[in-house]
């Protein structure tokens, strides 16, 4: 078959890749890809040869992918790389901001051909929270190395998306105010605000149940900030309404759940199966790093799914029903353009039960 190399089998390569335009471009997308979720993930695309040609992230995986067979006009220098499409796998994630970091330790790991860069363009940063004698401030910090007079939040992808979350934070839980240093205009400011010294713990605690997650306090500061941007809206106040929208959409980056890179330096091997399709998670130092999939029978799967951390169980299963999904789609595609029909599981024979994961 088309999909062997050095005598290994590949999931579902047999395709062919998709038909050509006049204008060398490729045409309309594989039916196939109408099985990804519209949720957000990375996919990564696969030649005949399974070769990793291009890896990317979206909040929209159903939306985005197809796009690829469109017209391409902010991305142009990908042309040439559509019609050598013979794969498409994709995991799905948590949040954007999962999938922002997912994407970027997968090419920092390795960089498949088509990418243009290392890891991306946006920088991670942490948040120190801290609360001394006078005075309680949050910053945005490089290392995420906790101190006697702070506690450290992150890490985050995107310095420009949490200074904003930053600004939102401070808008409606003016820390800064609430010292007992203030210079007589900001002792005006904080009485402007109806903040005072004696309410800033009280402040600190708001701020660090944002930062964990907490539902109630997340939606009490969404809920602030969404009226202070009708207010400014109702005032024809158009650019500081787009403002706070903007730290509303911060605001749901910072606190968006994502496991793709940890604070500390875990370590975990994560598997799920389904349908003969075993899917690899490679956690280490923090960060899910390695994506594999292939072919094995259940007997096998079944104690390295069993070994899998209860926390990543779902990812791995949810992400394993995927991947057999639209494997069995591509090989069915493929026999149905080689003018056969396919019946039951269709798996392409392999002599070993490793893929390369790019």
């Amino acid at each position: 078959m088309e999909g062997a190399r050095g005598g290994r089998g590949v999931v579902g390569t047999e395709l062919g890749g998709p038909a050509l335009t006049a204008d060398g471009r490729a045409g309309r997308a594989p039916s196939y890809v109408s099985l990804l979720p519209a949720e957000p993930g990375v996919y990564r695309f696969r030649d005949v040869r399974d070769r990793a040609l291009y890896i990317g992230r979206t909040a929209d995986l159903r939306r985005r992918v197809p796009s690829y067979w469109g017209s391409l006009r902010d991305r142009r220098h990908l042309r040439r790389m559509v019609p050598n499409i013979a794969r498409v796998e994709a995991l799905v994630c948590a949040s954007e901001h999962e999938a922002a970091w997912l994407e970027r330790n997968l090419m920092e790991h390795r960089k498949p051909r088509w990418n243009r860069s290392r890891g991306g363009q946006e920088l991670p940063v942490y948040l120190r929270l801290t609360e001394r004698s006078a005075s309680a401030a949050l910053s945005i910090v490089h290392e995420g190395m906790a101190d006697a007079d702070g506690r450290i939040f992150g890490p985050y992808l995107g310095g420009r998306k949490v200074r904003l979350a930053v600004s939102a934070l401070h808008r409606v839980l003016p820390l800064a105010h609430a010292g007992d240093r203030l210079t007589g205009s900001e002792r005006d400011m904080a009485r402007a605000l109806g903040v005072s010294q004696s309410g800033r713990a009280e402040l600190v605690g708001a701020v660090t149940a944002v930062l964990d997650r907490d539902p109630n306090a997340v939606a009490a500061v969404r809920d602030r900030l969404v009226s202070r941007r009708d207010d400014a809206a109702a005032a024809l106040l158009f650019e500081l309404a787009a403002r706070i929208q903007a730290e509303i959409d911060a605001v749901e980056w910072v606190v968006a759940a994502q496991r793709a890179t940890l604070p500390e330096p875990a370590r975990a091997d994560v598997y799920g199966w389904a349908d003969g399709i075993l899917v690899g998670i490679q956690v280490r130092e923090g960060r899910l790093r390695e994506w594999t999939q292939r072919y094995c029978d259940e007997s096998t799967a079944t104690a390295l799914v069993a070994a899998t951390p209860a926390p990543w169980q779902d990812f791995a299963q949810c992400n394993a029903e995927l991947a057999a999904r639209l494997t069995r789609a591509q090989a069915a595609q493929a026999a149905a353009n080689a003018g056969s029909t396919v019946e039951g599981p269709v798996l392409v024979p392999t002599t070993s039960e490793t893929l390369p994961s790019v």
